[in-house]
């Protein structure tokens, strides 16, 4: 499949000796495919921008919520509507200008607002309520069916792009990303179907939410398909499949879901995310079961637990 993408943005120029070595199949001794944050030393360092899920904290307030933020290593927040979490209600409940004046009083921005049952194409007020709250990113999942392949999924993706043509420019005109979850059971949920989101994409205001989840847990081949994406990714979530996150298990087997936890080696990843210069949004994130409880009893250990994903991943980042 021809995956290339006229909106990626270029990575580092090589040297003409590097030119050359690439050429006989190897740069500075390291075979191409080997993707690893050694084998990159020299180019601009990753800095991650980490976002803040408020369902990580299940229906807890707002208010108890946002001094989190900073805590956590992050400067934004993304709020969850129910079931996962009940914060965009919360938005509601306080109104604009009260959430806005707990937003600045914490010091914290509104990074991202996701909405799963509104779906990619009802997005419209909540686009209005993003502008008006400085938030840039949106999330949801993509709508069409599950389980295509070749020119079936060609054509669905396609077609979906070509639907979400309008909602695009919209949320364009207002400095809005309608970002896309590979999410399971939906037409963008295999690599192939994100390739072709990629490409087909009208505008970088339609991008994908990035979930290692839900994907085949192989790093290397998850970093191949982040390099292919490029900047066409939007928020990627920090965020492996474990033991799952749909049957009830002792706690420390549903939080094999984080970074550090499971068994899912992250450094291919942040190697690929800081060939493509990523730009945007992580999120350390997970599932509890049932939906809407915090993934841990109090506030103090939600924050330390997602404080002991960062380290992970910043570990990893320091040790290139």
């Amino acid at each position: 499949m021809n995956a290339i993408n006229p909106n990626l943005r270029p990575t580092c120029l090589p040297s003409r000796r590097d030119f050359h070595q690439i050429a006989g199949g190897c740069v500075s001794g390291l075979c191409l495919g080997e993707l690893s944050l050694a084998s990159i030393a020299g180019k601009r360092q990753l800095e991650l921008k980490y976002l803040l899920g408020s369902c990580m904290y299940g229906y807890q307030s707002l208010a108890e919520i946002l001094p989190e933020v900073a805590k956590t290593g992050a400067a934004a927040i993304d709020i969850w509507p129910r079931v996962h979490g009940n914060q965009r209600e919360q938005l509601d409940e306080l109104g604009e200008e009260q959430f806005a004046a707990l937003l600045k009083s914490n010091q914290v921005s509104l990074g991202c607002i996701t909405q799963y049952k509104l779906g990619p194409f009802g997005l419209k007020n909540e686009m209005s309520l993003a502008q008006r709250l400085g938030c840039q990113t949106l999330v949801s999942g993509g709508r069409g069916p599950a389980g295509l392949q070749g020119s079936e999924l060609k054509a669905a993706v396609a077609e979906f792009v070509e639907n979400m043509k309008p909602h695009v420019e919209h949320a364009e005109a207002r400095g809005i990303t309608i970002a896309i979850e590979n999410h399971a059971n939906s037409l963008i949920e295999s690599p192939d179907s994100m390739k072709w989101l990629a490409e087909l994409r009208p505008s970088k205001h339609l991008a994908i939410a990035f979930a290692p989840y839900h994907l085949t847990q192989n790093a290397d081949n998850l970093a191949n398909l982040i390099t292919d994406l490029g900047d066409a990714i939007e928020v990627f979530y920090a965020w492996q499949h474990g033991m799952g996150c749909h049957k009830k298990l002792p706690k420390n087997q549903e939080l094999l879901q984080l970074p550090g936890r499971g068994e899912l080696d992250f450094e291919p990843l942040l190697a690929a995310l800081q060939k493509i210069r990523y730009a945007g949004w992580t999120e350390i994130f997970m599932h509890p079961v049932p939906r809407g409880i915090p993934i841990l009893e109090t506030t103090s250990q939600v924050t330390d637990e997602i404080n002991r994903s960062r380290k992970y991943l910043e570990d990893l980042l320091a040790s290139k």
